[in-house]
């Protein structure tokens, strides 16, 4: 997967030389390309902002700069839109651009699935008060574009939910986790509930001891408790995510205790 990311702070992701990702970028299963958006702007102090049109508080990112750096990028990677504005939008293998926002659709480890089949993301990193809506029209009449909240909270930029989007997809693809089977038991994995309580040696640690099942030696019974740990803890502590045919199961077994 190759993936570019545009930023005015290129430093944040250094983060992606770290552990896994780092790791898979040098066997080449990820292609991670950072592009400072400064590199664009042409004046004197390479300005990317200005004062919002209509009044207003803040700067808005130019639409200038952004244009030329996609325009790039998309030119660069073979891509038919990054040369044409009338190209046909959303072409097989064009790349996505994701834009991080609050003003977006809430990223999930189920679209963490569904972006690790993509063959190029291009993230664009905003500031300031945001970046110019014509950027997103623009791109979104020639491509692939999907602005994205990893939560409801606002953050200085862009670049954090970046990081945190590329972290949750590429430890999706193929290769990059050691065992592939750690991933399926993992919270919001398969049947979306939260993950059970992991334990390791010694069996007690200042007077708390390790549950006595999970040393019992019996998997049907410790399959059995993991189980019923993820559904209590779900119940817990995010009850939406809780399945339907669970939520009588959970209450039950709750009143019971």
């Amino acid at each position: 997967m190759r993936i570019d990311v545009v930023s005015i702070f290129p430093g944040y992701f250094d983060a992606l030389e770290l552990s896994l990702l780092g790791k898979a970028k040098q066997r080449g299963l990820i292609d991670v390309r950072v592009h400072d958006l400064r590199d664009a702007a042409h004046d004197k102090h390479r300005t990317v902002d200005d004062t919002p049109t209509g009044g207003g508080a803040g700067m808005v990112m130019k639409p200038e700069p952004w244009g030329e750096m996609l325009d790039g990028i998309l030119a660069e990677a073979g891509n038919s839109a990054g040369a044409a504005a009338d190209a046909e939008p959303g072409a097989a293998g064009d790349p996505l651009i994701i834009f991080p926002s609050p003003a977006g659709e809430v990223f999930t480890q189920r679209m963490a699935r569904e972006l690790a089949h993509e063959q190029h993301l291009v993230f664009g990193c905003g500031r300031y008060e945001g970046i110019d809506q014509r950027v997103f029209d623009e791109y979104a009449a020639r491509g692939r574009v999907r602005l994205v909240s990893i939560g409801d909270y606002v953050l200085n930029g862009g670049e954090v939910a970046t990081i945190a989007m590329i972290e949750a997809i590429g430890r999706l693809l193929p290769g990059v986790v050691g065992n592939p089977e750690s991933l399926v038991e993992e919270s919001h994995e398969e049947d979306g509930l939260l993950e059970y309580p992991s334990y390791t040696k010694p069996a007690e640690w200042r007077d708390r001891a390790v549950p006595p099942v999970l040393l019992s030696g019996n998997h049907a019974a410790i399959e059995s408790w993991r189980r019923e740990q993820r559904i209590e803890r779900t119940r817990r502590v995010r009850p939406e995510l809780l399945p339907r045919e669970l939520r009588g199961e959970s209450r039950g077994r709750h009143a019971a205790e």
